[in-house]
């Protein structure tokens, strides 16, 4: 039985939350969330508490009461204070650099690559470190991988785009004959 799935939502009195069928939307300010259940759980709300309930006890719907209960409280709190993500560059010559809503990188290749930032994500650039901000949980771990993607940290001198958090186990390299 899930246990994430019987903890109800709470959310601040600045974020409204509203329903439509199975559309559950969560707005502050500009910002607005949908949730789709496609109809796999039920849920309430009672002022500043959302309550998802399941429809039988059958395997598929008691895996959706926790995971439709997880997706609303990762909205409740992109909305409320946001998440980041932090990438680290690594390499001679390897540059980022925010120019309007692109992202230009200079990761050793023959081109820079201009990626377009999607539409609500922040990046700013400190150095070598790229911080994106979003209040999309989904959407900035989607961005952030694409852009390690362009360059994965490579394991002999540890050059590439790599999360601040990450650990890169390196190799040790060719050795002579003696």
């Amino acid at each position: 039985m899930s246990r994430i799935g019987k903890k109800p939502v709470e959310f601040a009195a600045d974020i409204q939350v509203s329903t439509n069928g199975d559309v559950i939307t969560f707005t502050k300010g500009k910002n607005s969330v949908d949730l789709d259940t496609k109809g796999n759980v039920g849920f309430s709300v009672e002022g500043n508490v959302l309550t998802f309930t399941k429809l039988s006890d059958e395997r598929e719907h008691r895996a959706f009461w926790g995971t439709y209960r997880a997706l609303a409280n990762n909205i409740v709190i992109g909305l409320a204070t946001g998440y980041t993500k932090q990438l680290e560059i690594n390499g001679v010559g390897y540059r980022a650099a925010v120019q309007g809503r692109t992202l230009n990188l200079q990761l050793g290749f023959s081109h820079d690559i201009n990626f377009a930032l999607p539409e609500g994500i922040e990046a700013t650039v400190e150095k070598n470190v790229i911080t994106l901000k979003s209040h999309d949980k989904q959407l900035l771990g989607q961005v952030a991988a694409k852009v390690r993607g362009f360059r994965p940290p490579e394991p002999y001198k540890g050059k590439g785009v790599k999360y601040t958090t990450e650990t890169i186990i390196r190799k040790a390299g060719k050795t002579s004959k003696k």
